[in-house]
């Protein structure tokens, strides 16, 4: 046999199949490893231009920072709330680029007059005067970590994506016919009849017997049924587990502080008051005027003005804040209370007043030892947390068992009789290898696994890396009825409670219905009711209707009537009166009315010309990176 295979080896058709094998294997193999060589490089793609990993965190960590700043100190990015902000960031990426295509396309061009204009009419940009000062939109750039090359470059790409905005949303205008219906629409004022049926109300049902209780014990098993239960083994990988055998040398940390000793010190600031004219001798008049005794800000910003000039309170700045050396070597020379000399720069002359001076401060190794070490300890447990997850996914695939790979690889690990909510069943709670605000995810993770498969080691937002082998899976079972017999009793009440009501407002609702007033019915069955005015669609200060009756309420014709089930019983209610606004009684209500309509109008315009921009575009977005580009 083996010399037969030897002979056709050497044959010319055993040659060509083996080259052919050979050829295959380099075009789908080697073929697809040169076709991949250069993707999953960007988050994003539109067409040929990519948005690359780089820009994505810069824009995330802004809009983080922008959502920081109006939350306040109490904002957490969770993973969730990190993923919402990635997936906008690289949607807004994605938009701009969209956008931009299309405007080289229509070859739409901004002037560079108008970039300027619009960056001096910047609300944020302008001085106490009200004229635009250099000096706060540097600061501004610094804040957003913007060069200004790049901020003007976004500002010619906003104006350029108005001027298609606006030939899209030129079409917008509401017709006349529409707004005065939106108007009525919403303006319109219900006035009701309602007559309320609280269950606390509800006469107390007859005693039922044994047998009826037993029945409705048995008719609602959901009720009254012990949770699943699952015995289940899991062990967990995460940082904090790690961090407790990681060692940090004293070296470690010497060097770490070294390299971020901007962290632990703050430069020397100066609280600087500053006027800027454009005439030298003006300049030095100021300049003399501030150094007189009894001189005031406010003095001196009038004789600013007088010489068409401006002042300016800059604040506390350190010496990199200033955007000219030679401002910043004034006003560090100079002393507390003292006022520098005019200082001529591109914008004109300055003078500076120091009103206080800040010292430098900084943090000694000793004050920050712990908290570098924790850091240290940190980022190596992270780092190493991957490292482990690797020899971890190999272990368990070799068939070692959850426990043996736990236990040589220093992992979290619990074996639990638990239900859903995490309780035993003596009602306790089950302890769990994870922190307090992971207890849900790795709940969901043991009752989504199946009994008895093989552990496998997962990447989960909320817990880490994960791996549940559930053994044993105890299904809900009816309690024996002696043993609830009293919350049977207490369900069944309850529910002859509620049925009694519904079973009342039911008998006013078709009485109603039958051509009788709400408050006729109410009163023939021994009831009370009560009329509202004034109702609108939207919700008001203080609730006049129960919230479950708004919305039907106003879906109802002149003299109708409904009954809803509240949150403690059943209202029903007849509409005894329609009030319409008259849109020439109020033309100021009408125009916000078209106003509301037509921005609605212009957004949908905006965002399905966008949204059709995008279907032409090409637009690819890369999963794998989005997520990574999600995490902490």
């Amino acid at each position: 046999m083996l010399t037969a295979l030897r002979r056709l080896a050497a044959t010319w058709v055993a040659k060509a199949l083996f080259v052919l094998l050979v050829l295959s294997f380099a075009i789908w193999g080697v073929g697809d490893m040169v076709r991949n060589l250069n993707r999953d490089t960007a988050v994003a793609k539109v067409g040929d231009r990519e948005v690359d990993m780089e820009e994505a965190q810069l824009s995330m960590r802004r809009e983080l920072q922008r959502i920081q700043r109006q939350a306040g100190p109490q904002f957490e990015a969770d993973p969730r709330v990190r993923r919402m902000v990635a997936e906008q960031a690289v949607e807004a990426l994605v938009n701009d680029r969209v956008i931009r295509l299309e405007q080289e396309r229509l070859r739409v061009a901004v002037p560079d007059g108008a970039v300027r204009d619009y960056v001096r009419a910047i609300p944020a940009f302008r001085g106490g005067d009200g004229n635009f000062s250099r000096p706060m939109m540097e600061s501004f750039l610094r804040n957003s970590e913007l060069g200004e090359q790049q901020f003007i470059g976004l500002v010619r790409a906003d104006l350029a994506r108005q001027q298609l905005a606006n030939s899209v949303r030129a079409g917008a205008t509401p017709p006349a016919m529409l707004t005065e219906r939106l108007y009525r629409w919403v303006g319109e004022q219900r006035a009701a009849q309602l007559v309320a049926l609280p269950l606390a109300q509800a006469a107390a049902p007859a005693t039922p017997t044994d047998e009826a209780l037993r029945r409705y014990h048995e008719n609602n098993p959901d009720r009254f049924s012990t949770p699943e239960y699952r015995e289940a083994t899991v062990a967990v990988l995460t940082a904090a587990i790690i961090q407790r055998e990681i060692q940090v040398s004293e070296a470690e940390i010497a060097q770490a502080y070294e390299q971020r000793r901007t962290q632990y010190e703050t430069p020397e600031k100066r609280v600087l008051e500053q006027v800027l004219v454009q005439d030298e001798d003006k300049a030095k008049a100021i300049a003399a005027a501030w150094r007189a005794p009894g001189a005031t800000f406010a003095t001196i910003t009038a004789q600013a003005e007088a010489a068409e000039g401006q002042a300016l309170e800059l604040g506390a700045i350190d010496r990199a804040g200033l955007p000219f050396p030679a401002l910043a070597e004034a006003a560090f020379a100079t002393p507390a209370g003292g006022v520098t000399a005019p200082v001529q720069t591109d914008f004109g002359w300055h003078v500076l007043r120091v009103a206080s001076v800040e010292a430098p401060t900084s943090r000694a190794l000793a004050a920050v030892h712990d908290e570098l070490r924790q850091d240290l300890a940190s980022e190596k447990a992270a780092d190493l947390a991957f490292e482990r997850a690797n020899k971890v996914e190999d272990a368990l695939a070799g068939g070692d068992s959850l426990a043996e790979v736990a236990q040589r690889f220093s992992l979290g690990l619990a074996t639990v009789r638990t239900d859903s909510t995490g309780h035993a069943e003596d009602g306790k709670l089950v302890e769990l290898p994870v922190v307090e605000a992971a207890r849900e995810a790795l709940l969901r993770a043991v009752f989504a696994a199946e009994r008895n498969t093989p552990p496998r080691l997962a990447e989960t937002q909320d817990v880490g890396f994960l791996a549940v082998q559930v053994s044993d899976i105890v299904p809900p079972a009816l309690k024996p009825y002696e043993t609830v017999r009293d919350d049977v009793l207490a369900a069944w009440t309850a529910d002859a409670r509620r049925r009694a009501q519904e079973e009342r407002a039911a008998a006013l609702l078709a009485a109603v219905k039958g051509g009788q007033k709400l408050t006729e019915a109410a009163a023939a069955a021994g009831l009370g009711a009560r009329e509202v005015g004034g109702v609108v669609r939207q919700d008001q200060p203080l609730e006049t209707i129960p919230p479950e009756l708004r919305a039907p309420l106003f879906d109802l014709p002149l003299n109708d009537a409904t009954m809803v089930e509240t949150r403690d019983g059943f209202v029903v209610a007849q509409v005894t009166e329609i009030t319409a606004p008259d849109p020439a009684a109020d033309p100021a209500a009408l125009a916000r009315v078209a106003a509301e309509t037509e921005q609605s109008i212009a957004q949908d315009l905006e965002a399905a010309y966008i949204t059709a921009l995008r279907g032409t575009a090409g637009v690819r977005i890369n999963q794998r990176l989005l997520d990574q580009l999600a995490q902490p």
